[in-house]
């Protein structure tokens, strides 16, 4: 029977030695690599840190000790040997696992996470906390977080506060970017005995004031030599010396893979009482060969492995598209984030002063494509939302017209500088929103639900979306001549299979436009049955599909499309809402504060509503959706063609009714 199968939670890796810790990692790492490589999910960083969970609960007591985990990326180790081994299979499925730690799914998942850089503030939180309550819930405090979550400012902010306060929380910074020599290693292991040596790191600090003191002329000499000296002494001393000087000791660089050197720093640094931060190194994809061995491609390729990628171990041979597809069986249409990518490269052909920004999203974005066609229009600024923002504005005051490729949902830890520095300015800065609406697998903390809603209420803030691939195209162009802050959001996944222009053309701002008419003659034959859906983006789709249900109903249905929702079609909303009974908005958005609020507040100003259409709202729930497929999502809340058409029936029976009554 193999280690891993008797463990049920942490407590069971407490009575094991040391060998048999390095086999349970293996273990761990082999039904990652099993599960994963079947189901889909993030893959390389998981396999990185399977000692690392392990030797953490090997010498904590979770979850009276909180191990927090930045980003979740790299936490299936810990969901494993925090009793969830035999649910990983269900990881990121509708009703499974989430796919990051997640405090409802576990009393072991001390935060939730899925944006990045922020488990040492919650650890400096957390630990505080503790002293304020008292000594009964007392434990300690460990944040791991990778050195790309380390560009994120929010993680600089904490490693201050917990320099400046004490506070005694161990930062595990995981490494997967360098390797280790053996000698390097024992070499870091006394500089870490010296630095964690009370006697000797108060020793360390009187040194240069032993050397000034010597005579002979030697002491005055050094202090001439000056600051030059002083630091090289002080960098043998302490090679984590931005570390020190923020009151933090340094430990490091640590085998990421080694168990016993991953214990006993541990065990080092939580016995120290002050901030401590273990620097180890891991190789992404540690135990899988195409990622452990294939280089920045390789770890970029499989961060995430596809469903049934992996078989025995190995990559699945990917079959050609004829085969998947079948012979003559139509193509799938575009991603909507190729499509962006592709548009963003030609509107920089166009427009020299074109560029694009992202947020350490090259390929999630697109702009992996400008990097590759014109790498010197291309910026990647790190997990960094708002200097992304910041350095947008600045490129805008100089002429510059940047557009900022950034996830709706990460777009939010910008929201400050968005509406003093762009919005407040007036400058040309493009929001381009990719993963609006309910993204899928990762959840509520990927889903751009709120997008329409925080910007919509920004002074000088144009809103728009794209109803198909084609005019995604047509806005990107339309973003580019308009003077002013303007975002456009889009969703994940493919298009509609609209033809892509051959050359794009700016739409004018503020205008809608009807896609489907009702006939005069049933308009004015079926009184008080007058429907007009009026959908925003991905919406459109949904609307035309209710219209398709709707048409054996006896119902005069018009669809059409806003386009935008600030500023807002009035004069159209004003028309559908003269010639119909009722409205219907469609949004992949949050209601509150949402289109559909647009489109009432719009007519509620202009008095074209009074005594007019009713108003129904469609569009995302108020509260946060859980992961899954998005036709589940969908369905769930009730976004589909045929659930809006069964809402659209009701109120026209109620609206009837109560005119009978009347």
């Amino acid at each position: 029977m193999s280690l891993l199968a008797k463990i049920n939670g942490p407590e069971d890796l407490h009575g094991l030695s040391e060998a048999e810790l390095e086999q349970l990692a293996q273990e761990v790492r082999e039904h990652i690599i099993d599960t994963v490589g079947e189901i889909g999910g993030h893959f390389g960083a998981n396999l990185g840190t399977c000692e690392l969970a392990v030797a953490l609960h090997s010498v904590l007591e979770s979850p009276r000790d909180k191990i927090l985990w930045d980003v979740g990326h790299q936490a299936y180790p810990h969901k494993i040997l925090t009793g969830r081994r035999d649910q990983l299979a269900t990881i990121r499925q509708y009703g499974g696992l989430a796919p990051f730690c997640s405090i409802a799914e576990s009393p072991h998942d001390i935060m939730g996470a899925g944006h990045a850089s922020t488990s040492i503030g919650y650890a400096v939180g957390i630990k505080e906390g503790m002293k304020q309550i008292g000594p009964e819930v007392d434990g300690k405090v460990v944040a791991v977080i990778g050195d790309g979550a380390m560009t994120g400012g929010v993680a600089f902010e904490a490693i201050g506060q917990a320099g400046g306060l004490g506070t005694p929380i161990v930062v595990v910074l995981n490494d997967n970017g360098m390797s280790i020599a053996p000698n390097v290693g024992a070499l870091s292991r006394y500089f870490n005995r010296v630095r964690l040596n009370p006697k000797l790191w108060r020793a360390r600090a009187g040194v240069e004031g032993g050397l000034t003191r010597l005579p002979g002329g030697i002491g005055s000499a050094f202090e001439r030599l000056g600051p030059h000296l002083k630091e090289s002494i002080k960098a043998f001393w302490a090679p984590g010396l931005w570390w020190e000087e923020l009151d933090w000791a340094y430990m490091g660089v640590v085998d990421g893979h080694d168990v016993r050197a991953l214990r006993e720093a541990l065990r080092e640094a939580l016995a120290a009482e002050r901030p401590v931060v273990v620097h180890i190194a891991t190789v992404k994809g540690k135990g899988f060969a195409p990622a452990e061995d294939g280089g920045l491609e390789g770890m970029e390729k499989w961060h995430a492995a596809k469903p049934k990628s992996i078989l025995n171990g190995s990559p699945t041979l990917a079959k050609p598209a004829s085969k998947i597809l079948g012979k003559g069986a139509a193509r799938p249409a575009p991603q909507y984030t190729q499509v962006f990518g592709e548009a963003l490269v030609r509107e920089c052909e166009r427009d020299p002063r074109v560029v694009g920004i992202t947020a350490a999203m090259n390929s999630g974005t697109g702009l992996s494509l400008l990097q590759k066609a014109m790498p010197d229009r291309y910026f990647d600024v790190g997990i960094a939302e708002q200097q992304a923002i910041l350095f947008a504005a600045g490129l805008a005051l100089e002429g510059v017209k940047p557009v900022a490729a950034i996830y709706s949902t990460f777009l939010q830890r910008a929201y400050d500088q968005i509406v003093h520095d762009v919005c407040l300015q007036n400058l040309n800065v493009v929001f381009a929103m990719d993963r609006a609406g309910l993204v899928g697998d990762d959840g509520p903390t990927h889903h751009g639900a709120f997008d329409i809603a925080y910007l919509r209420c920004l002074p000088n803030m144009v809103l728009m979306a794209p109803r198909d691939e084609a005019m995604l195209v047509q806005m990107l162009r339309t973003a580019l001549e308009h003077d002013g802050p303007i975002a456009l959001r889009y969703p994940r996944g493919e298009g509609t299979g609209a033809p892509i222009p051959a050359t794009s053309k700016p739409i004018a701002v503020g205008t809608g436009e009807i896609l489907v008419e009702a006939q005069e003659s049933e308009a004015s034959a079926l009184a008080g049955r007058r429907v007009a859906l009026i959908g925003y983006g991905s919406g459109v789709g949904k609307a035309l599909e209710a219209a398709e249900e709707l048409a054996g109903h006896e119902l005069a249905v018009t669809v059409a499309d806003a386009r935008f929702a600030k500023p807002i079609d009035a004069g159209l909303m004003a028309q559908l809402a003269a010639e119909h009974d009722l409205l219907v908005t469609v949004e992949e958005g949050v209601l509150a504060g949402g289109f559909g609020s647009a489109v009432w507040e719009t007519l509620n100003e202009t008095g074209a509503g009074a005594g007019g259409a009713r108003i129904l709202r469609v569009g995302l729930p108020d509260r946060y959706v859980t992961h899954g497929k998005p036709a589940l999502l969908h369905e769930e809340i009730g976004f589909t063609g045929k659930r809006i058409a069964e809402r659209v029936v009701a109120a026209i029976g109620d609206r009837q009714s109560a005119i009978l009554s009347a």
